[in-house]
């Protein structure tokens, strides 16, 4: 690499862990914060997370591993937040130190709650950081398959080309290929769509529908993520490419979603409060689902699949009546 920037990852999770390993590939040392001291610890002393990922192995000495965010955020240039959307605003409000000034990219596919925003135009509209300091990376990818070094891709984008090569720059290796973009937000707006019709592809299969029924309802929901995109965010893009479809897909039918996991559960009849005790990780899609059931309707969006999962995950509508009805205006 050319120039090396001191970069940090914020998020104790799966995807900080594989973004982290990464890193790893390409850095000297990488910054990280996560709250939980015991599993800094842990990796300090085993070097491996001990609740996400184990099978990925990381260097100890390359960590620079803190449970306080203002002093992570205070030593290095370019944050990575991977911290799930629920928790976003709860771990920013422990800052005692400005991010204004800071590079920051979300790898987090999600929405933030309090604001109904996606984590780019968070930032932008609550902390005044430019857009051009703001960067988002995306799939297609699994951190699971990240973790087992399985060929994967990764998408980077922000308006400033230089941070975004920089990024990718950084990411890149043996197994990790990546591609940038301009496309700011639609690209975060399809990671976070992503996650609500693959809740809808696991409550299908928890109903029973087979493959057939998921092949339309991918191919539908395709078609209503470039519509609502389009509404919020007209430019030139192509749906079709991997950021968008790719990433769709790999989350729609994957075994190591956990938002299909969340679905199919809901489908087989578990109650929604039931389901989340059940999953040892968070359903992006679940807090992702209210806010675009919110913004689809502000802009006269069509978007019948999105309804659906509001329907049961947020009105306690029965699933089965509610997936009938929508067989109705799939194509």
């Amino acid at each position: 690499m050319k120039e090396q920037k001191k970069i940090a990852v914020l998020g104790g999770g799966s995807w900080a862990t594989a973004i982290v390993k990464i890193l790893s590939e390409n850095l000297d040392t990488i910054g990280w914060y996560m709250r939980n001291e015991q599993a800094i610890d842990h990796i300090i002393e085993n070097e491996h997370n001990p609740n996400y990922l184990q099978s990925a192995e990381l260097n100890a000495e390359q960590l620079d591993l803190s449970s306080n965010i203002s002093e992570i955020v205070a030593n290095y240039e370019i944050l990575i937040f991977a911290i799930p959307s629920v928790f976003l605003t709860s771990e920013l409000k422990k800052l005692n130190t400005s991010i204004k000034d800071k590079i920051i990219f979300s790898a987090i596919k999600g929405i933030v709650p309090e604001t109904g925003l996606i984590i780019g135009e968070h930032f932008h509209k609550v902390f005044n950081i430019p857009f051009e300091n703001i960067g988002v990376i995306t799939g297609p990818c699994h951190a699971e398959e990240v973790a087992m070094e399985r060929l994967s891709y990764l998408t980077i984008a922000c308006q400033d080309e230089k941070k975004a090569i920089l990024i990718e720059e950084s990411l890149r290796g043996w197994y990790i290929k990546t591609k940038i973009s301009d496309d700011i937000i639609g690209t975060e707006y399809a990671a976070m769509l992503k996650n609500i019709y693959a809740i809808a592809a696991g409550i299908a299969h928890g109903l029973g529908y087979g493959d057939n029924f998921q092949a339309v309802l991918m191919s539908n929901a395709i078609r209503e993520m470039k519509h609502f995109i389009k509404k919020v965010h007209k430019m030139k893009r192509n749906i079709n490419n991997s950021a968008y479809l790719g990433d769709l897909l790999v989350t729609g039918y994957s075994l190591f979603s956990r938002n299909r996991q969340f679905g199919n559960m809901v489908g087989k009849g578990y109650t929604v409060r039931s389901a989340q005790i059940e999953m040892s990780m968070i359903a992006e899609g679940y807090y992702a689902t209210k806010s675009a059931f919110k913004i689809a309707k502000d802009n006269s969006s069509c978007t019948p699949i999105i309804d659906t999962v509001y329907q049961v995950l947020y009105a306690a509508k029965n699933p089965k009546k509610e997936f009938k009805k929508l067989t109705d205006k799939l194509n």
